[in-house]
């Protein structure tokens, strides 16, 4: 089956070549040889107008490979808590994006949290605006994508040793895109005081620590289950340092202050 785009026209243009233009002004002009080698990326969701700069400076700083295992939230509570789409592809405006099928049927048999699902995805923007910056930097990309709802840290545990273990399975080089925006609706001076002591916990390589401080100060960081198992996913493949590329939040570009959504661009490697 095909994927339709959910918020094409809404969070980023839908016209092919204006979303081409759009992404090729967010991603800065950085040359192969001094791109990362990494292991996974945090990166915000919102529309591009908000959050694309941190988006398109963080992807375009690494070596994105054919292969990405994109985790993001659930916004909207469809279907099962780890949902995998294991088949098919993605209709997005600068062209189809396949599933890569044998590293999501590895994925798929490593965990029984893991749960082949196509309903969780239909309506999920967090991982679709991703794919555009993704397609920009690799133009033969096939993504595993996963959204993730609320989970124990012990099972986002279990869910990112699968996910290492199916990537070491594979063989080949497999980039992790964690999805998240950051605090939503406080005042800036709120919301970045929350959201740099969370960035300290994701660059001290600390997945149950982040996972703890999130919840127990209540921090309105949608995308904490994919990071932390984005984290857990790197620690297991080697993960030595986690890098801020950029944090901000939309005052930076409405103007607005008062209510602010942070964004956060992380490289692991």
């Amino acid at each position: 089956m095909k994927r339709r785009p959910a918020v094409a026209g809404k969070f980023y243009p839908g016209e092919p070549a204006a979303l081409a233009a759009e992404v090729a002004k967010l991603f800065p002009d950085i040359p192969p040889e001094k791109k990362q080698q990494a292991i996974a990326v945090v990166s915000p969701h919102a529309g591009y107008f908000y959050s694309g700069a941190v988006a398109g400076e963080t992807i375009a700083r690494v070596r994105v490979p054919e292969s990405v295992v994109i985790l993001g939230p659930n916004h909207h509570g469809r279907g099962a808590p780890v949902a995998l789409m294991a088949a098919g592809a993605w209709q997005m405006p600068m062209g189809d994006v396949p599933i890569d099928v044998t590293l999501a049927g590895l994925v798929a048999g490593k965990s029984t949290l893991i749960t082949r699902d196509e309903q969780a995805h239909q309506f999920e923007h967090s991982l679709e605006v991703q794919v555009p910056f993704l397609q920009f930097a690799q133009k033969r990309l096939a993504i595993v994508p996963l959204v993730i709802s609320h989970l124990s840290f012990a099972a986002c545990r279990e869910v990112g040793l699968a996910i290492a273990a199916a990537i070491r399975e594979y063989g080949l080089p497999a980039l992790i895109v964690a999805s998240t925006d950051m605090t939503h609706y406080e005042t800036r001076e709120a919301a970045s005081a929350k959201d740099l002591r969370a960035i300290e916990f994701i660059e001290k390589l600390d997945p149950e620590g982040l996972h703890r401080f999130v919840l127990a100060n209540r921090i309105t960081m949608c995308g904490i289950m994919p990071t932390t198992v984005a984290l857990v996913v790197a620690l297991e493949l080697g993960a030595r340092q986690a890098d801020l590329v950029r944090y901000t939040d939309s005052g930076e570009a409405s103007g607005d202050t008062r209510q602010v959504v942070g964004y956060a661009g992380i490289i692991v490697s």
